[in-house]
């Protein structure tokens, strides 16, 4: 039997264990643990493959086997390093080079990455690379695009609601005019907070580590992207990947906390860096806009003949709150809560403004009111009053969109091209309150050949928000 005093002798040491547990505790690595979702991972593979879809329309992706390989490779890599708890069996990963100069990566909810050329070519060494996809991989394991739509608590394209939306018509809206961006209506999904980012910034640095690269490199691209962001032009990752503050000193703090695993892929690095050389030179995301068009995405010259629409139809989805047959010869163009399916030479620039002049919008606005005439006249004015050159030719009708009810609404007016223009408006109102708005666009000497095309693609809406 032991002793009283022996038992106080034993004490003092215990104690000290405990406290050496506590000091190893500070120092080993930080748990980071996923925020709320009311989603399933499910859901975010199918997300992430409709905005998935929308990239490689709409981006120069590259084909080239060498560079595909590679990044596949360390892709692959670093999701075998990855936390079992956080990597759902239903998720489908793919790792696809882009050839645009400006340094971004992002990846989708589910599994989908992309990676600029511009990466590559800011990387001195491999580990800055695969730090950034480390991040990105960080961002799908941890659900933050779905965590952000639970935080909204509203349903997909109603979350970011809230501003006329879409292209000028006739040249005119000002600053009711949304901004466009990456992926119209699925680009909220990658809006990441400071807390999402250091939480994957922490993640990545993790998993960098386990698959056998320096998570000190993740540090040095991240110094390197804020120097950049320095000049006239700031990376566009920094878009979506705001800096939470001491980003470069706690990956360093968390490395130190590290230990770096055996390497398990191979080397190939440099020889994808070689590789990018003999391609096409890289394309700015500027080439895809206009200086003077605010943003707006250009398709083909305004000026130039627009062909009438194809009698061959192709399906489009914005998010999961809609889905729409359009002519197979309409591009895709996305707002921030809008898409237009737009004729070529249909939409650009015109003597310094952006002006749509052949197609349609479909969008989501905020509603005046939980009346549908209320809140669509209160859209019609917006736009009348904002556009001088348009005024109403036809009162509100009953149609039906979607198997609900809605109001149709004629415009028209002198265009900034100088033609008569065309404009209908038909709106509904979402579960959620918000107005969904359906607009053609077409001038009056073409208004004839598109009038079935629009009424097709009317008739083609399906609204899934309920």
């Amino acid at each position: 039997m032991m002793s009283a005093a022996r038992r106080r002798r034993v004490l003092p040491l215990a104690a000290l264990l405990a406290a050496g547990l506590g000091v190893i505790a500070v120092t080993a690595q930080t748990v980071v643990t996923p925020p709320k979702n009311r989603y399933t991972p499910e859901q975010d593979v199918q997300l992430g493959k409709e905005a998935a879809a929308e990239v490689r329309q709409q981006y120069p992706v590259i084909t080239d086997d060498q560079i595909n390989a590679y990044l596949d490779r360390a892709g692959r890599a670093l999701v075998a390093a990855s936390p079992q708890n956080l990597n759902h069996p239903v998720f489908e990963y793919s790792f696809t080079p882009v050839n645009l100069k400006e340094i971004n990566a992002f990846a989708l909810p589910g599994g989908p990455m992309f990676v600029n050329r511009g990466m590559f070519d800011a990387a001195e060494v491999e580990g800055e690379v695969v730090g950034v996809m480390a991040h990105e991989l960080a961002h799908v394991l941890l659900r933050h695009g779905t965590a952000n739509a639970t935080k909204a608590q509203r349903f997909q394209v109603g979350a970011v609601a809230g501003a006329i939306a879409g292209a000028i018509i006739g040249g005119g809206w000002g600053d009711a005019i949304a901004r466009g961006s990456q992926f119209g209506l699925g680009a909220w999904l990658m809006k990441y907070s400071r807390d999402y980012e250091k939480q994957a910034d922490l993640l990545g640095a993790q998993i960098m580590a386990r698959a056998g690269y320096d998570p000190r490199d993740l540090a040095k691209m991240f110094e390197a992207i804020e120097r950049e962001a320095k000049g006239n032009t700031p990376p566009q990752w920094l878009s979506s990947h705001p800096n939470p503050g001491n980003r470069v000193q706690y990956i360093r703090a968390e490395a130190d906390t590290l230990t770096i695993g055996p390497r398990t892929n191979g080397t190939g690095f440099a020889a994808a860096k070689a590789r990018f050389a003999t391609l096409p030179p890289p394309r700015s995301m500027s080439d895809k806009t206009n200086a003077g068009g605010g943003g707006t995405t250009s398709v083909g010259t305004i000026g130039r003949p627009v062909p009438p629409p194809d009698t061959r139809y192709k399906t489009a989805r914005g998010g999961q709150l809609f889905q729409v047959s359009v002519p197979a010869n309409w591009t895709g163009v996305n707002g921030e809560n809008a898409v237009k399916f737009v004729a070529e030479n249909g939409l650009g620039d015109f003597q310094g403004q952006s002006v749509f002049t052949h197609g349609v919008e479909l969008g989501v606005t905020r509603a005046s009111s939980r009346n549908l005439t209320a809140a669509t006249e209160s859209f019609v004015n917006a736009i009348v009053s904002s556009n001088p050159g348009l005024r109403v030719s036809r009162d509100p009708q009953p149609v039906r969109i979607s198997q609900r009810s809605g109001l149709g609404t004629g415009l028209a007016g002198r265009a900034a091209t100088g033609e008569i223009e065309r404009v209908g408006v038909y709106t509904t109102l979402l579960a959620d309150g918000s107005l969904f708005y359906y607009l053609t666009v077409v001038p009056e000497r073409d208004a004839d050949t598109f009038a079935a095309a629009f009424d097709r693609v009317g008739n083609s809406i399906r609204l899934t928000d309920r």
